[in-house]
């Protein structure tokens, strides 16, 4: 058996911005206003940014043809950064992405974040930069260790697995989320062939939890869409805050809570970085995605929505994204909606674009589905809601970990992701929310650091971010989630994510072999989830069967019933990889599942 690569040129086809498809979604939403005209749908072409002293243009331009992929750069004047990121499909515009630069870091500028946003690690406002500028990383996208043999070109793998059937992987090197950013002081990891450098091994060697035996067998963990292990930088990290620089944090004027706010600060602007928000002030940090999503619902949404209004979910929610909006809807006689899906796992988005309506006042949309692993076109969602006045939360729990993020470019409302996720912390993560929301939101908790001054006739609070910061934060837990976001940046987002995608292709196709296995979730754009079923054999059976021999993986319904539900099941085994999985661990999850005892 041969598996080959599908050509991976831009992603969802056919729902580009000016796209026929969405003037067809457009007309859809139409409708539902009774030929009342709407806005323009087209993303719009943000003002220039400079980076490594360059003007540049972020837009969203098409894409450009598969047979050729490198972006028109000018010779001369500003350059247009085409945001076509995406995932492999035929044609159309694709998702914004978060390039990682390389370069020299920007020189800082006066000019106000609403006249530059920040979507490419550096530019945005100058005194964003209080804690530290931007980490500029200026060459090896990948981790490379000089003494370690390197990895073969997974572009060109040839592998005879311990299992029935050569596999047999073959494709250009093309990846989806690298069309249209050249010209910005990067370069394509697949065409300089990089990628085919990228050392997994030493990357494995950054995270001690990786190298144990279980039940005898060296560990072969396959379950990071629930948590992601740390780096060895992040344990040290976390340790040293609180070996050397253990303060609270503002109002004192001894070094060490000096020294403890600048490292509380600078993990602020780091997360600025990451998702290319305008402003450090737009980051509000919390325990994770799900108090951060409680926090919206409760501060943005008990002031927005009252009876009748709607807010528009999807049924591949996790349930952290379902149940506080279920809470408010009760509150205030709101009304839930829900998109439903495809059998492929899909969002149908002719029924996402019947369902907005002038009552829509929330959209909350997880980016990557927990469950599924189908990337939601959430480029396409957001500026449709906004057509219809409705503000969009987009739950990055699942995406960060994997694509590069760009909030700026999105123009998303609200973004929420958890550290834990992304190699860092348990118990701390971030809420991104656009300026003028946050700031005319009211505090959800109160107590210390929130305030400004106190009487027992009136509180005055600080301005966001700290009105929703109240109490003592997780100080080391910030230290440790910039300290994951450096990590991530030195072994280069980019490349890290190309070489998952191969290996989850070639998992999908492994697992192909398998007598019996039914996928659950085979949408055509998908992150690192390979959810499955056995029929005859219980899920739990599966995971415990894999645990004997040192591989885990999660059996269960991943906190995302309604998902599981549309596929008449309850629960499923959920092997999810991250890039520091290997294709021998593939190899050994499929084996096993080859050895599994039938009845």
């Amino acid at each position: 058996m041969s598996i080959h690569r599908p050509d991976l040129t831009s992603p969802f086809a056919g729902f580009g911005a000016g796209s026929e498809d969405t003037a067809l979604i457009a007309s859809l939403v139409g409708e539902v206003f009774h030929g009342k005209a709407l806005p323009s749908l087209d993303l719009p072409v943000t003002p220039p940014v400079t980076l490594a002293g360059q003007p540049y243009v972020l837009s969203t331009l098409p894409s450009s043809p598969a047979s050729s992929p490198e972006a028109a750069v000018p010779s001369s004047g500003s350059r247009d950064i085409s945001l076509n990121g995406g995932f492999p499909t035929t044609s159309s515009s694709a998702p914004p992405v978060h390039p990682t630069v390389v370069g020299a870091a920007p020189e800082k500028t006066d000019v106000e974040a609403t006249e530059t946003p920040s979507g490419t690690h550096g530019s945005g406002r100058s005194d964003s930069y209080e804690y530290g500028e931007p980490r500029f990383y200026l060459e090896n996208l990948t981790a490379q260790s000089p003494d370690v043999p390197v990895e073969k070109d997974f572009s060109t793998l040839r592998r005879t697995p311990s299992f029935p059937s050569e596999i047999q992987v073959e494709s250009e090197p093309d990846f989806y989320f690298l069309k249209g950013i050249q010209g910005v002081g990067f370069q394509n990891p697949a065409a300089s062939g990089s990628l085919s450098r990228f050392d997994v091994e030493g990357v494995r060697r950054d995270f001690p939890a990786l190298h144990q035996r279980v039940n005898g067998h060296p560990l072969i963990y396959l379950d990071n869409a629930a948590t992601t292990h740390k780096p060895q930088a992040i344990l040290d990290a976390t340790s040293q805050f609180y070996g050397r620089d253990n303060s609270n944090i503002h109002r004192a004027a001894h070094v060490l809570a000096e020294r403890s706010t600048k490292l509380f600060e600078s993990g602020r602007e780091k997360v600025r970085q990451f998702l290319g928000a305008a402003d450090a002030k737009e980051i509000v940090f919390l325990r994770g995605t799900t108090e951060a999503i409680n926090l919206v619902a409760n501060s943005y949404g008990r002031r927005h929505v009252g009876p009748g209004d709607e807010i528009l979910l999807t049924q591949l929610e996790h349930h952290a994204n379902i149940v506080p909006w279920q809470l408010l809807a009760q509150q205030t006689g709101a009304v839930i909606r829900v998109v439903p899906i495809n059998d492929r796992g899909e969002l149908i988005l002719e029924e996402f674009a019947r369902l907005l309506t002038p009552r829509t006042k929330i959209v909350s949309v997880t980016h990557v589905s927990n469950a599924l692993g189908t990337i939601n076109p959430v480029e396409q969602i957001i500026p449709l809601a906004h057509a219809v006045g409705a503000v969009v939360l987009v739950d990055g729990a699942q995406s960060t970990p994997h694509i590069p993020i760009n909030v700026s470019a999105l123009d998303a409302d609200f973004f929420v992701f958890s550290a834990h996720k992304i190699f860092g912390p348990t118990g701390i993560g971030a809420l991104y929310g656009k300026k003028h929301l946050l700031d005319e939101m009211p505090p959800w908790q109160g107590g210390g650091h929130m305030i400004q001054d106190v009487t027992f006739e009136k509180t005055i609070y600080r301005p966001a971010p700290e009105k929703f910061e109240a109490g003592t934060p997780d100080i080391a837990g910030v230290v440790g989630l910039g300290a994951a976001i450096d990590y991530l940046f030195r072994v280069g987002i980019p490349a890290l994510a190309a070489y998952e995608h191969s290996l989850l292709e070639y998992a999908t196709q492994a697992l192909s072999t398998v007598p019996g296995l039914k996928p659950i979730g085979t949408a055509a754009h998908k992150a690192s989830v390979l959810s499955f079923i056995l029929p005859g054999i219980s899920n739990d059976a599966i995971a415990k069967h894999l645990d004997k021999q040192g591989i885990a993986v999660r059996a269960g319904h991943h906190c995302a019933l309604p998902a599981q539900r549309h596929f008449g099941q309850d629960t499923t085994v959920r092997p999810s990889l991250a890039f520091y999985n290997t294709f021998d661990e593939v190899d050994a999850l499929v084996a096993a599942l080859h050895q599994l005892p039938r009845h």
